[in-house]
């Protein structure tokens, strides 16, 4: 007897069946107009009474006017079986299984466009748009979750894009959520949980602009990348994410406290770009925030980005493994909270100060901390430990400069085999010497400077870096002595102005003159044993001024080198690339 009579006789005698069900067969008509709600409704019923099964959605373009429910154990399922986007070949934007989501409009508060309505209820494989959403609307307009799970286990959302909800995940009372491969743009949230007591996952999901024109400075991506997070974790046991990513909100990864608690978690592989604060602890449980393979990489064209800030009335443990920062941050992390512990471990620091205040890689200004075997790239200090930390053990950190650290919590911080300065600074030293700019080792002395330019090869002056509109240099000295400093440099036309020039203590030095030759100028060096001279000009886009040119960099003056010379110095010169003299 064959296997399939078998089956069939079994399916017969036990009285077990296995249905499928279809929107199209219960009305619904992809025509991206007619309101297909009922017949959706008609057919997850149906799956429901039925003690579950799939109701699928062919591909087409359905819109639905109204809230649907998923019974639990039936799965709503689209076409797709890896996360959707919209396209980018000229072809129609949204293809496969398209849902055109309206109820809501500017009602935060009302029902969700899908509620997964039961246990092991599930939503795969389909897209979501919202097609009353405009770019033009600035503040967006707000709308209910576009799927919320509450008061019941084992919900899953697979598969799926939700182009631009307003907030798009919701889950609540909701243990062992899985919510996996979701790509999209949601505006005020992308993901929420709290309450869940049994072990959430959170896998494989990207919100980043599909589906938007996107430039950093647009009203409605400013709007979003101030005010949304992309992901956020009130209370919530040991949830475990898994190569996440977002880009362009005000918070990428936000731990909160509800009245039920706050998050204990492995984050494994996230990521977050151009976000204001990457990751934003608030509130934590006492097992902690438990962070690995983290990129993290501050808002574009921001100032006063924090890739981690643990806030003042935080109380619990957030580390850090081999993570990276990089990009246009002012400080990497800000620890602000008495009673948190952070660590960070085998971590890499690439950037930071990019306003060029004087900000630390690592702000600690209260709790207590350990940092082990980090590396960082070239900056003025480290790490700052301020008055208010009660312990600070800084063991086997690298830097390109040699590590610095602002210490004012005293005996209080312990430090053991940390990269000594490779540069002895003697007195004789801060009287006379050069800077090869575009050279290895000149790194310590810019702010603000563009990359080394290639090497030209038989040129005297092969290396060379362009300044932006305004750039500095962080030149030692020995304080109160008179100085004077020669720059090597070219000035484009396009780079002077009225206020153009050299300042030192907010006075000009001397302007900036077109031309190619050195640039001199005279001060005598304040109370610190650093002077900072700041290069100020007239940006220039050389894609604007010089077609066909394709680099978009703004520009200043093209600096090849520098000597510094003290007056009375003798006519040794310290070579400050390689702390050697000639």
């Amino acid at each position: 007897m064959s296997k399939w009579i078998i089956l069939t006789l079994f399916v017969l005698s036990t009285g077990i069946t296995f249905a499928d069900w279809d929107v199209v067969d219960a009305g619904a008509v992809a025509d991206g107009k007619t309101d297909c709600t009922a017949a959706f409704q008609k057919a997850l019923d149906e799956a429901g009474a039925a003690g579950g099964g799939i109701v699928h959605v062919p591909a087409g373009r359905f819109a639905v006017r109204g809230n649907l429910v998923v019974p639990g154990g039936v799965t709503l399922s689209g076409t797709f079986t890896a996360p959707p986007t919209n396209r980018h070949d000229g072809r129609p934007d949204l293809h496969g299984s398209v849902l055109l989501a309206y109820a809501g409009r500017g009602e935060p508060d009302g029902k969700p466009f899908i509620r997964l309505g039961g246990n092991m209820a599930t939503v795969k494989g389909l897209i979501v748009t919202y097609p009353e959403w405009k770019q033009s609307d600035v503040p967006p307009v707000p709308y209910p979750p576009c799927i919320l799970g509450r008061g019941y286990d084992n919900m899953a959302i697979l598969d799926c894009c939700l182009i631009n909800p307003y907030e798009g995940i919701r889950f609540e009372r909701a243990g062992r959520q899985l919510v996996r491969n979701v790509y999209g743009y949601p505006i005020w949230r992308g993901f929420y949980v709290d309450e869940c007591y049994d072990i959430g996952r959170l896998e494989n999901c990207h919100f980043w602009p599909f589906g938007v024109r996107y430039q950093a400075d647009d009203p409605y991506c400013k709007w979003i990348n101030i005010n949304g997070v992309a992901f956020e974790f009130a209370r919530t046991d040991w949830h475990y994410v898994l190569n996440t990513f977002c880009f362009g909100y005000g918070v990428g990864y936000k731990f909160s406290q509800s009245e039920r608690g706050a998050c204990n978690g492995n984050f494994l592989g996230i990521g977050a770009d151009s976000c204001r604060r990457a990751v934003l602890v608030e509130q934590g449980q006492p097992p902690g925030i438990l962070i690995t393979n983290g990129e993290l990489v501050g808002r574009w064209s921001s100032e006063d980005s924090v890739c981690v800030e643990i806030a003042e009335g935080a109380a619990t443990k957030v580390s850090l493994t081999n993570c990276s920062f990089w990009g246009p941050i002012d400080r990497c992390v800000l620890a602000r909270a008495p009673r948190s512990q952070f660590t960070a471990n085998a971590c890499h620091f690439v950037h930071w100060d990019n306003a060029q205040r004087g900000s630390p890689a690592l702000d600690l200004q209260a709790g207590k901390a350990i940092c082990q075997g980090n590396t960082f790239g070239h900056g003025d200090l480290h790490v700052r430990i301020g008055k208010d930390v009660r312990s600070a053990i800084l063991i086997g950190n690298q830097a390109e400069d040699g590590f610095r650290v602002d210490n004012q919590a005293g005996r209080r911080t312990q430090r053991l085999a940390n990269e000594a300065d490779p540069i002895a600074w003697t007195e004789a030293a801060r009287m006379h010497y050069r800077i090869d700019v575009g050279a290895e080792g000149d790194g310590r002395y810019l702010r603000g400077f563009h990359g080394p330019e290639p090497d030209r090869g038989k040129d005297a002056r092969a290396s060379a870096r362009w300044t932006a509109a305004t750039s500095s240099l962080v030149l030692p000295v020995r304080p109160n002595t008179d100085y004077t400093l020669t720059i090597e440099a070219q000035v484009p036309a396009h780079a002077t102005g009225e206020e153009a020039g050299l300042y030192y203590q907010g006075r000009r030095l001397v302007p900036l003159r077109t031309g190619d030759g050195p640039i001199r100028a005279a001060f005598r060096a304040g109370d610190e044993p650093t002077a900072i001279v700041e290069v100020r000009c007239e940006g220039w886009v050389p894609q604007k001024v010089q077609p066909p040119s394709r680099d978009n960099r703004m520009l200043g003056i093209r600096v090849f080198g520098l000597t510094l010379q003290a007056r009375g110095a003798g006519g040794e010169v310290f070579d400050a690339n390689t702390g050697q003299t000639p």
